[in-house]
C-alpha cells in the first residue's frame, strides 16, 4: 500500500489472523494501487476497463467517494486534476476497516492495526491496558506532542509532512495547501476518521470547524507555524 501497515494482536495464537490480515492488505494494493501498471485501478484510468465493468470493491470504494464528496462540499474528490482517478485518500480506511473484521472474525478482540496513520483498534493490549495513539510533531517526526485513548474509535491523520504535498484543494487544485501540516481525526470507526480527515485537510484552515461541526467526530489540527487548535471534546480522548 506504498506504507508501513502494523497489526498487532494480543493473547492467544495470532499467527492465521496477522496472515489473513497482511494477504488482505496485499489484495489491496494489488487492486487498488495507482504506483503498479496491472492494477485495476491503473487500467481504469488507462480505459483498459470500465468503470461500470470494475470490481464489486471498486464500486464500493467509488460509491463511498461519490458520497464522501457530496458530505463535505466537494472537497474530497479522488477525479485528479488530469482526469485520472486516485482512490488513495479513502481505501486505506476502508481496508483497514474490512481487515479488523477479519481478524475479529478469528476470535480476537484485542488488536491494533495501523496503516500509515490510518487506526482502528479493539480491546486493549498485551498488558491489559487501553490502547493509546501518539500524534506526532510534524516538525520533528520523531517527537509526540499529544497521546489519545480512543478507547475502540477510529483514528486518522492526513497532512503533508511525510509524503508531501499530496492532497489538493479540489476548488483550486492550484492552491497551496500550506496553513496546516497535520489534523487527526477521531470518529466512529477508522473509515469515518479517514475520509473526513482527508477532506478536513483538503480545506485548510477551515478544516477544523468542519470536523467540530460533525456529530460524533473530534479533531486535532497543527498549523504551519505550530500551533494546535483543538474540537471541544478533543480532551475526552486524552486521559484514560
Amino acid at each position: 500500500m506504498g506504507m508501513p501497515v502494523e497489526v498487532v494482536v494480543a493473547g492467544g495464537d495470532a499467527r492465521a489472523a496477522l496472515e489473513d490480515a497482511f494477504a488482505y492488505f496485499a489484495a489491496v494494493d494489488a487492486r487498488f494501487s495507482t504506483y503498479k501498471d496491472d492494477s485495476e485501478i491503473s487500467r481504469i484510468n488507462r480505459k483498459l476497463l470500465a468503470p461500470e465493468a470494475a470490481s464489486g470493491e471498486m464500486r464500493e470504494v467509488f460509491a463511498l467517494a461519490e458520497r464522501t464528496k457530496a458530505e463535505t462540499g466537494g472537497y474530497f474528490d479522488i477525479r485528479r486534476p488530469d482526469g485520472t482517478l486516485d482512490p488513495s485518500g479513502i481505501v486505506k480506511g476502508w481496508a483497514v476497516k474490512n481487515a479488523s473484521a477479519r481478524v475479529r472474525a478469528r476470535g480476537h478482540e484485542d488488536f491494533f492495526i495501523n496503516a500509515g496513520g490510518d487506526i482502528a483498534m479493539s480491546g486493549a493490549n498485551a498488558a491489559g491496558a487501553p490502547w493509546s495513539v501518539g500524534i506526532k510533531n510534524p516538525f520533528r517526526p520523531d517527537e509526540i506532542v499529544k497521546v489519545i485513548y480512543p478507547r475502540g474509535k477510529g483514528v486518522a491523520t492526513s497532512g503533508s509532512y511525510i509524503r508531501g504535498a499530496h492532497i489538493y484543494n479540489p476548488h483550486n487544485p492550484a492552491e497551496e495547501l500550506a496553513d496546516v501540516v497535520s489534523i487527526t481525526v477521531i470518529g466512529p470507526d477508522v473509515l469515518e476518521a479517514d475520509r473526513y480527515a482527508t477532506a478536513a485537510f483538503a480545506m485548510g484552515e477551515k478544516g477544523i470547524a468542519f470536523i467540530e461541526a460533525l456529530p460524533g467526530f473530534e479533531g486535532y489540527a497543527i498549523g504551519a507555524r505550530g500551533t494546535a487548535t483543538l474540537t471541544s471534546g478533543f480532551h475526552a480522548y486524552t486521559v484514560i
